[in-house]
């Protein structure tokens, strides 16, 4: 059993100030009949909740899109550092959000921000694949060579990156994208320099099935769609 207002505010991401007005209004109901006391207790798994019209049923995953900008941190809280987490509104911010794979503090671009644990899992665990884009601008073109070495499987010392795709881009060859299905702690950049080339400029594109909405601006979000959110979900085979 869990309190009204509680279930509302986080199906509907709401505070619960807002919940219990909305209730108190009358446009909350239970079974087909108005309810307005924001401590009732009810049952989402066997009633039927609705909000403005809308059913309400478990807490529904949050997913979010933002274009992480250069020099945040990729961590939910440092006190020192700017990090995605201060760049939430507070009706995201108080939700514990994750984010399915880290970026770099310089690197920029998709970041996906989620409370779903087992699809943070799914994305960011080898086993399963999920391809992530990126692109990048090195110090010196890249060439044939680095394209085999890509997609070869690079030895990093501490262990050998799986076969990734790497595209030079029309141009003086300094602009690349590379494809990966592991995140581990800097790798795009290590690949890169393993081929003799440094990474200045990184930005991530896609993970699996999301792109990076082109209109989103440095440090905006938007929540996902409804297709957005069912590709994914299919891709993990969690739907």
């Amino acid at each position: 059993m869990e309190r009204l207002d509680k279930l509302v505010a986080q199906a509907r991401l709401l505070t619960r100030k807002e919940a219990r007005a909305l209730i108190r209004a009358g446009q909350v109901t239970v079974d087909g009949e108005v309810c307005r006391r924001p401590d009732a207790h009810v049952d989402p798994a066997v009633q039927r909740v609705t909000a403005g019209g809308e059913p309400v049923g478990g807490k529904r995953p949050v997913l979010l899109m933002m274009n992480k900008p250069a020099g945040v941190l990729t961590a939910a809280r440092d006190g020192r550092e700017t990090t995605f987490q201060d760049l939430l509104p507070e009706k995201y911010a108080r939700l514990g959000l994750s984010a399915a794979g880290r970026l770099d503090k310089d690197a920029e671009g998709l970041l996906l921000l989620t409370d779903d644990g087992e699809l943070v899992h799914r994305i960011i665990s080898p086993r399963w694949k999920t391809e992530k884009l990126y692109y990048a601008e090195l110090d010196r073109p890249a060439g044939k060579e680095d394209i085999a070495a890509f997609a070869g499987g690079l030895d990093l010392g501490d262990f050998v990156a799986l076969p990734a795709r790497l595209c030079i881009l029309p141009g003086d060859g300094r602009a690349c994208t590379a494809a990966v299905t592991e995140g581990k702690f800097h790798q795009v950049k290590r690949m890169f320099l393993a081929c003799g080339k440094k990474v200045e400029k990184l930005k991530r594109l896609k993970i699996g099935t999301l792109e990076l909405d082109k209109t989103l601006k440095s440090g905006e979000i938007r929540e996902l769609s409804e297709q957005e959110r069912d590709a994914l979900y299919e891709m993990t085979g969690l739907l």
